[in-house]
């Protein structure tokens, strides 16, 4: 028996000698194991078959303390129990948490959560290689007082690993107890009996694995064990290599207690290793951690630093750079490994940008499965049944691309389902007659509404009735097997196993192995997990809400191994994983501040303080976060020291949002290391020189995609350079780039404007005879092209189940209507309605509309019946002023609902153009209100509007705002030609539907707060400047009004403050906005649909339009431009109409 210790810093060639130390003792006839971490076994194989030479090697073997495991209970037996996975054991904690949740004091709330799951299992695993079983952690119980809070934790853990091994006991293996066992088996076998065993690459051991190594050390003729660092005398418990002095420590120990005799260590000095032909790595490995460390006085060639702009920038470098490598240095893909201390940051954009350069990546990562289609479909399933049917679940199930229904009938389902708000079992169990235009207007339903309501049934039937008679075998409880049983039947009957093998085959004649070999091994995962859970809940009955989460939780746990799809490719992986002596060229991706070190934190169970705590009561676990801050230089010492020729580090200055970062502490170490070395940044095109331009001809995809973005008008010099002119000769020659070059130099003439319409087009989308909406003739002034997609090509927004304001707006003006024509029928005055009579009969009104539609949205949930009180609520106020004002006002109501158009109470409103056509415009005016005073008839039209809307004479003047002064011209004209009396304009309004919230104190009076509400909801408009009018419209009118936008002074005169506008005024406003409105239908009718919204200084047409995403308006281009409406004040609007309508 012996110990023997190999001493030597990074590269020094430990390894390399234990190798060639097997290989010397070979002829000798004893069997040589070499002990390896797991991650290292199948790089020690390769090696040891390429330095000893063939494969068929007897005596020579590599191990890992599993492999030990396995042929020691292979020998002498030992493991006749099941192996529980870390999927099943999850499962298994989540149960015993969800059984006895209420004995738990400081768990309680998050055993909840399938996040806590991990972290327990993690600290049980904990617990089991450090050799701590629940025993020894309720007896520690006596050593804490009462109430405090380790205790308690200890408490809560202890109960849930003394449930878990119970229920372990008799039915399974850990795979945390594998060493346990083999320390009591290995003692029968003599595996190791006079043999010589080489340990490499570990710097620490776990007490299971100390107990293992002493066991081994004991048969063993000798054992030469490989710990990185100085030779142990030299250093301190501070120092960089701390982690293998405990190590060597606890080794010397173990020696000393067993008697074994402790053979003189081998220190390898030199650089007889991997850096024996690279003095700058040579001489970062001796400097980086050297206080004060010396300057390298040569220039650099094998070491680089790269600082880009983002991420993106970063990783495309890092491409390029791999191109140069491979095609000018002769490297393999394969010789070359990127890294990154936050791989989850790099890793999509790494597999991307290395597509586009035909790099291979191999992500050196175990994936998810949680987001493979068929997880989602399964998840999906029982969240179907556990959400009762709600949207999200239904559609992520339709959507996995795994039910064989097409895709245009999904479309057509969800719409509907989305319009017609279904939720709920009971909705999708029954046939749907719901009708989706649900404006409160009309609830027949066409011809065209049958034929498709029969179509969407069909589709619901064959979708609804599997998932139903899935949920009347599952609900309520159930055994495991039973519920896992019925879950495979169903998903066969839904011919998934037979659709996964179809996408399986798919993809390998595409030649993408990669999703092939993900999609062959996801159903054989499923199955495992059904096993699982079949076999750890055996006869015990489970309710349908804890399966999903069961199915989760192993979903999470289970991992795919990959396997590179070749043998030369890129390695992509994580800082901490990635151990290898052939790594030609590292390329280090975020060293940036906090990332690489990174900084640690406490989690887990259990922080620093706890750790502490119990290691004063001998409970020793793992390292705590000032233990891992060391841990990470020591990472930062073997990464920095791992490539054999070339080393790149590289940096962003701010990660995809903008946000900020700074370097990391290693760049600024390595700049103070070599002086001499320079960052490379990315230089801008208008910077660059030839040789630049140069290396950025790469291969033929990225390369393509600079020579687009370098014939862009706005890079004038990279145009012009030969270099860009020689590639863009070499795309035109080859046949399968020649279309795409010809392409983007067409770009510069590339617009999104749109040309006229053909006048017979014009005619076949708004007919020949031109009937037109008032209210849309303003949308086309907005943007022509807005109102040519919503009214011409009638493209619409898919509708959803909630209430629109125009929706809301149809509603209530519903509402006023009926109420309004219910005074007109009765015998009562509006000065003699009565609050009680008011409310009584809104009530009633409102509940005939909303309970007359079967589909109405106010019946649909309890939040929209609260919403249908409080709307309620604004109707009632909103008529109270109305009748308020009537009360004070001698103009009386002479039509609600006024129609104009073709059947209507007034003829369509005609406009003569230029070339002798007609347009009929057609509209509906909410209320007009009459006053007769000295034989003459003055009209006012009221609008009502559930928004803020103010009246804005600027607005009028640019077309925005022609609907009241248009109606009021149309009355007037109608009025005119069939009456004896000359009618006039009195004024146009809006009248703000809307329950006010008033600002005052508790003594405020009921009198005061009317007057505050009436205020509040004044009018807005246009008042013609006629003292008798205004106090008309305000008989209790004392100063300014406190329902039209007008003042009295006290002299009897109008106040400034009002808006007014003289007959004259008037009369000018009606001919200028006729002759606009004339001159925007023959745009319109000349097939003007130009994208040119409208923008003034509150407002752009584009902030709230439905057609960005069509029309892709974009200031930046050089024919997209606003149609900016220049701000103008009264007196200047007032001259221009006036100059305007006497053209």
């Amino acid at each position: 028996m012996g110990l023997r210790f190999v001493f030597g810093r990074a590269g020094f060639g430990k390894s390399s000698f234990a190798m060639n130390s097997i290989k010397e003792n070979l002829h000798k006839d004893k069997q040589l194991y070499l002990l390896v971490p797991d991650q290292f076994s199948y790089t020690a194989e390769k090696t040891m078959v390429k330095e000893i030479g063939g494969t068929g090697i007897i005596n020579a073997d590599v191990l890992t303390f599993k492999r030990i495991a396995r042929k020691v209970f292979s020998e002498v037996g030992g493991n006749s129990k099941d192996r529980i996975m870390n999927s099943g054991k999850n499962m298994l904690i989540y149960s015993i948490m969800n059984d006895i949740k209420d004995d738990l004091s400081v768990f309680q709330l998050a055993a909840k959560q399938k996040g806590f799951v991990d972290s327990v299992a993690t600290m049980i695993s904990e617990f089991k290689n450090y050799n701590i079983s629940a025993l020894e952690l309720q007896t520690s119980l006596v050593n804490f007082d009462e109430g405090d809070l380790l205790k308690e934790k200890l408490k809560d853990v202890a109960s849930i690993y003394k449930s878990f091994e119970e229920k372990l006991k008799d039915n399974f293996i850990d795979d945390d107890d594998e060493l346990t066992i083999l320390n009591r088996k290995i003692d029968e076998s003599s595996m190791f009996d006079g043999e010589e065993i080489w340990i490499d690459e570990f710097n620490s051991f776990t007490p299971q694995q100390y107990l293992i190594v002493e066991k081994i050390i004991k048969k063993a003729a000798r054992v030469n064990v490989c710990l990185i660092g100085d030779y142990y005398k030299d250093i301190n418990n501070e120092s960089l290599f701390n982690v293998t002095t405990s190590t060597y420590d606890k080794l010397i120990e173990i020696a000393m207690e067993n008697n074994i005799g402790i053979d003189k260590p081998i220190v390898l000095k030199g650089y007889k290793g991997r850096f024996s032909n690279n003095m700058e790595i040579k001489f970062l490995e001796e400097n980086y951690f050297k206080y004060p460390c010396d300057s390298y006085k040569e220039d650099n060639k094998n070491i680089s630093i790269l600082k880009a702009n983002n991420p993106y920038e970063e990783v495309e470098e890092t491409a390029k750079k791999i191109i140069s490598l491979c095609r000018d240095e002769g490297y393999r893909y394969k010789d070359i490994v990127v890294v990154s201390r936050n791989l989850d940051t790099y890793e999509k954009i790494v597999k991307a940008i290395f597509d586009s350069y035909d790099i291979p990546p191999f992500i050196d990562k175990k994936k998810d499965v949680d987001d493979n289609p068929l997880i989602i479909l399964i998840t999906s399933i029982i969240d179907i049944f556990n959400k009762n049917w709600s949207y999200e679940s239904v559609f992520r199930y339709l959507k996995s691309g795994l039910i064989k229904i097409d895709i245009d009938e999904i479309d057509a389902l969800e719409n509907y389902v989305l319009a017609a708000g279904i939720r709920g079992k009971k909705r999708w169990s029954e046939s749907w007659d719901y009708n989706i235009n649900y404006n409160f207007q009309n609830n027949n339903l066409t011809e065209e509404d049958e034929i498709m309501l029969k179509e969407i049934n069909e589709i619901r039937e064959k979708i609804a009735r599997p998932l139903i008679d899935l949920h009347e075998n599952i609900k309520g409880s159930h055994k495991a097997s039973e519920l896992c049983s019925s879950m495979f039947n169903f998903l066969c009957d839904l011919g998934i196993n037979e659709t996964i093998e179809t996408w399986v085959q798919d993809f390998r004649k595409k030649g993408n192995e990669e999703l092939a070999v993900q999609y062959s091994e996801i159903w054989n995962m499923v199955m495992e997990i059904f096993d699982e859970i079949v076999n750890v809940f055996k006869e015990e009955k489970i309710i349908l809400k804890d399966f999903v989460n069961i199915l989760s939780i192993g979903f999470q746990k289970k991992k795919m191994g990959l396997i590179p799809p070749t043998l030369d490719v890129v390695t992509v992986g994580s800082i901490d994983r990635i151990r290898s002596h052939s790594i030609k060229a590292l390329f280090v991706l975020g060293v940036n501040d906090g990332v690489f070190p990174a900084v640690m934190k406490e989690d887990g169970v259990f922080n620093d303080g706890d750790r502490e705590k119990l290691r004063n009561f001998d409970i020793n676990l793992s390292e705590d976060s000032k233990a891992k801050t060391f841990g990470e230089q020591f990472l930062v010492y073997t990464t920095l020291t791992l490539p054999l020729n070339y080393l790149n580090l590289s940096y962003s200055m701010a990660d995809f949002e903008g946000k900020t970062l700074r370097a990391s502490v290693i760049i600024n170490r390595l700049k103070k290391i070599f002086p001499k070395l320079k960052e490379n940044s990315i230089i801008d095109d208008i910077n660059k020189g030839q040789e630049d331009f140069i290396k950025d001809i790469t291969m033929p995809k990225p390369t393509f995609n600079n020579l687009v973005k370098h014939v862009s008008s706005k890079n004038k010099k990279a145009l012009n350079n030969p270099v860009w002119e020689e590639v863009h000769k070499w795309y035109c020659s080859h046949n399968n780039w020649k279309d795409k070059c010809d392409i983007i130099l067409n770009a510069e003439a590339y617009t999104n404007q749109v040309k006229l319409i053909k006048e017979e087009k014009v005619k076949k989308l708004y007919g020949n005879k031109l009937n037109l909406s008032v209210s849309r003739l303003e949308k086309y002034v907005e943007c022509p092209f807005a109102y040519f997609a919503q009214y011409g090509l009638g493209a619409k927004e898919r509708k959803i189940f909630k209430l629109t304001p125009p929706d809301l707006g149809s509603f209530m003006h519903g509402v006023i209507d009926d109420f309004s024509k219910l005074v007109k029928d009765s015998d009562k005055q509006w000065s003699e309605i009565d609050d009680e009579w008011c409310k009584e009969k809104v009530d009633l009104i409102f509940q005939r509309k909303i309970t007359e539609i079967s589909s109405s949205i106010f019946n649909s949930s309890a939040r929209y019946r609260y919403f249908s009180e409080r709307l309620r609520r604004v109707l009632i106020k909103t008529i109270l002023v109305i009748i308020e004002h009537m009360r004070r006002s001698g103009f009386q109501p002479v039509g609600y609902e006024v129609i104009f158009g073709e059947n209507g109470d007034y003829p369509s409103i005609e406009v003569d153009l230029e070339d002798g056509e007609k347009v009929y415009l057609s509209g509906r005016i909410d209320r007009v209100d009459k006053l007769t005073l000295d034989e003459k008839e003055y009209y006012r039209i009221i609008d009502y509007k559930s928004g803020n809307k103010d009246f804005d004479l600027n607005s009028v003047y640019y077309g925005l705002q022609i609907q009241l002064m248009l109606y009021l011209d149309a009355i007037l004209t109608n009025e005119n030609s069939s009456h004896n009396e000359e009618s006039k304009a009195a004024g146009v309004f809006y009248f703000r539907i809307e329950d006010p919230i008033i600002k005052g104190s508790k003594e405020m009076s009921p009198e005061k707060i009317q007057q505050a509400i009436l205020k509040e909801l004044k009018m807005k408009g246009l008042i013609l400047e006629d003292v008798k009018i205004v106090t008309e419209m305000d008989k209790e009118i004392e100063g300014h009004s406190l329902i039209i936008p007008a003042s009295v002074k006290k002299d009897g005169n109008l106040g400034k403050s009002s808006s007014l506008a003289s007959d004259e005024d008037f009369n000018s406003l009606r001919n200028f906005v006729r002759k606009g409105l004339a001159s925007t239908c023959e745009r319109m009718l000349k097939g003007e649909i130009k994208i040119e919204p409208y923008k003034n200084q509150d407002m752009a047409a584009c902030k709230y339009c439905l057609y960005s995403s069509v029309c892709k308006f974009d200031s930046t281009l050089e024919d997209n431009n606003y149609k900016v409406l220049k701000k103008r004040d009264n007196d200047e609007v007032w001259s221009l109409i006036k100059e305007g309508s006497e053209e």
